[in-house]
């Protein structure tokens, strides 16, 4: 009996050993889909049983190649290359992606569900957790010019998802992205995301200060971890064949505030945050932000949110590797354009009500002055006194203190930087507004039954008193103004310009339209805030001629702050600058008149037109409707789509085309034939592989 039992449980004991045998190595052949891999990219594909070997093609006949070890508890990267001319170097190995998932709660009852700005998920229960990742299957597929590779499965609190790894040809760039869904609504996230290995065969760490000095220091493994204040949202690992940089998304990677502090955006060294075990390097979030309101990112159920980073290679210094990571943003600014200028609008600087009016020492130029200038924004149009000094009277400060405003834009003003006054009033028409005048206009935003619209002052000239809408929209006629709706359908603005939409002064030519300003963050949309877009086709549809201008909506602005994350611009049709004594009309005319488009910086629409037309123009379509729409990009990340976007006066219509066959900084002139019979307006966007973009205005049609 014994020795039956005995002969059972030695039986058992096999068959568990030969399920184990049979696990073991089931999981050590994890196999390669290699279905949607086309051999005539570029790219090339060698499998082994535990190895996949992806190289790309660089230019100048350079190549990059990853070998992935898909052993369950070896490093993914076994090895990182880059070869030329037959030589191969190997710029890091033994590597495994790292990412912390901190996980919130989103406010959706108080204000304007998915676009809410005033939440406070910072001070909400909130949880981190390490990603874990699951090497259960893998595939390769060729999209474009690009090469994505794709480990499932990743995993953390709620979210599933898999890992990819996306090459870019014709650049030693790749991305890497822990792309992860949930099923639980009301979910607000941020993340950290790096490299990390046991035994890093980097020497130094290399990172630029905010100074904009590069600083190198030398790899101490057991170094605890630290944020760094970086310049460029750059951190760099180099050893003896070349350097890796990592960095994030220049602008989708930061949830709104209403300040660009730099929060030390890198990280370095052991135990990040008591979660990642292993040295490494990366980018990271601060949850307390600027500790006002701290909205984080959304993540709607079912969403495929992208928790991503940008790797890049090079066999240089780090010096040399951050030169090659600051062309994808033009070294953080806004490139010359011939017959453009550049503006940018919505800063609360207060530096009147601060420092002038405040009796403190007035710099000769101020700080905020040079940020302006070396980000290459040419107009800055001020918001200024929000919230502060005396919009309402009484008279005699209220008009000391525009007065202040104009003498300061005046004297910082020259004929190749404009800074020009403006306002958020926030009175009369509802919700949040900004004012912008063609040359400087007193006015006090309330009137006394019996006092005029307008009396004549000895010091200051001509002085408008406005008592409600009807007044505010006669000043703006009068003066020829504009006004428009500051961070529409959110913050201030919740509900705003809808409720308004038939209002005289909304359909008056003097009310533009709205601004656009990335609000809320989200990381599984292919562009950034289609809030503000999907209002522009709103208004198109609602038949109105508006049009739609970046703006930024900053308190301070500093050099050690991260402007460039925060900022974006308008490209208006000026060929010179106006001079600021003689009134800046032609500048309000290109608005007015949508002689413009809007970009994050990255993606550049020099010249737009539909058979012809320009934006801001109207086209007879054509009997059948056929049209084409002809538009000069250039560009630094790889281009991912644009689209075409028009209406009816009722329904939004949408073409989307495929531009994944783009390489890294390209320039291009691009015919799209379509139709659009019954249409009414027409504009185009285009967007890249990191979710910078740009889009017009509209061609309007009949």
């Amino acid at each position: 009996m014994y020795f039956r039992l005995y002969a059972l449980s030695a039986m058992k004991n096999s068959f568990s050993l030969i399920l184990l045998l049979i696990s073991f190595i089931s999981r050590a052949q994890i196999p390669v889909d290699l279905a949607e891999f086309k051999k005539n990219s570029g790219a090339q594909v060698n499998t082994s049983a535990s190895r996949l070997e992806v190289s790309w093609p660089i230019k100048n006949k350079q190549k990059g190649k990853i070998i992935f070890n898909l052993n369950q508890d070896a490093p993914l990267f076994a090895s990182i290359q880059l070869t030329q001319g037959g030589v191969t170097k190997e710029i890091a190995t033994a590597l495994d992606p790292a990412f912390i998932l901190t996980v919130g709660k989103r406010d959706l009852v108080s204000q304007n569900g998915w676009n809410i700005f005033f939440d406070k998920t910072h001070k909400k229960p909130h949880q981190a957790y390490l990603v874990e990742f699951d090497k259960r299957n893998v595939s390769v597929k060729t999209n474009g010019s690009r090469t994505v590779i794709r480990v499932s499965e990743v995993k953390a609190a709620s979210f599933r998802g898999a890992l990819e790894i996306t090459l870019y040809n014709g650049s030693p760039l790749f991305n890497v992205a822990a792309v992860m869904a949930t099923e639980v609504d009301s979910t607000a996230i941020l993340y950290d995301g790096g490299l990390v290995s046991k035994a890093p065969t980097w020497n130094t760490i290399a990172w630029s200060d905010t100074d904009n000095k590069l600083q190198t220091i030398p790899l101490t493994i057991n170094q605890n971890s630290e944020a760094k204040r970086v310049k460029y949202r750059t951190i760099m690992g180099s050893g003896r064949n070349g350097t890796l940089a990592i960095f994030p998304a220049p602008h989708q990677y930061f949830y709104p505030l209403d300040e660009a502090f730099n929060l030390k955006f890198t990280w370095m060294g052991k135990n990040y945050r008591n979660l990642v075990e292993d040295y490494g390097i990366g980018i990271r979030q601060d949850l307390m932000g600027d500790d006002r309101y701290v909205p984080w990112f959304n993540a709607p159920p079912k969403t495929q949110q992208r928790l991503n980073f940008f790797c890049l290679l090079s066999t240089e210094s780090p010096e040399q590797t951050l030169t090659q990571v600051k062309q994808f943003t033009h070294n953080d600014t806004y490139q010359p354009l011939a017959g453009y200028k550049t503006m940018s609008s919505h800063f609360h600087n207060e530096f009147i009500m601060k420092v002038v009016l405040a009796n403190k020492p007035v710099p000769e130029k101020p700080t905020f002055v040079d940020v302006f200038k070396n980000t290459g924004i040419d107009i800055v149009h001020l918001g200024e006194f929000h919230y502060t000094a005396h919009p309402k009277g009484p008279d005699e400060p209220r008009l000391q203190e525009l007065k202040a405003l104009f003498d300061q834009c005046k004297r910082l003003s020259t004929d190749k930087f404009l800074l020009l006054p403006g306002e958020e009033p926030n009175e009369f028409f509802g919700g949040h507004w900004l004012q912008f005048f063609p040359k400087p206009v007193y006015w006090i935003m309330a009137r006394k039954p019996e006092m005029p619209f307008v009396t004549a002052d000895s010091r200051y000239g001509k002085v408008y008193r406005i008592n409600d809408k009807n007044d505010m929209l006669q000043l703006l006629e009068v003066e020829n103004g504009l006004a428009w709706t500051a961070h529409a359908r959110t913050k201030g603005s919740t509900g705003y310009p809808d409720k308004y939409k038939e209002e005289t002064f909304f359909k008056s030519d003097r009310f533009m339209g709205a601004a656009w300003k990335n609000i809320p963050g989200e990381l599984s949309e292919p562009r950034l805030s289609k809030r503000v877009l999907d209002l522009m086709d709103d208004m198109a549809n609602w038949g109105l001629k508006k049009h739609v201008i970046a703006e930024a909506d900053l308190f301070t602005v500093e050099p050690e702050n991260e402007m460039y994350a925060h900022l974006n611009v308008n490209y208006l049709q000026l060929d010179k600058l106006p001079n600021y004594n003689q009134g800046w009309q032609p500048i309000l005319d290109a608005m007015q008149q949508g002689k413009f488009f809007v970009t994050t910086g990255e993606v550049l629409l020099p010249t737009f037109s539909v058979n012809g037309k320009k934006s801001g123009e109207t086209l007879k379509l054509p009997g059948e409707g056929k049209v084409t729409i002809a538009l000069d990009v250039s560009w630094t990340f790889p281009l991912t789509f644009a689209e075409i976007i028009s209406g009816d006066g009722s329904q939004v219509f949408r073409e989307k085309i495929d531009l994944q066959n783009t390489q890294a900084f390209g320039k291009q002139n691009f015919k799209f034939k379509t139709n659009l019979n019954g249409k009414k307006w027409v504009r185009v966007e285009v967007w890249d592989a990191a979710v910078n973009g740009a889009f017009t205005q509209q061609v309007w049609l009949e």
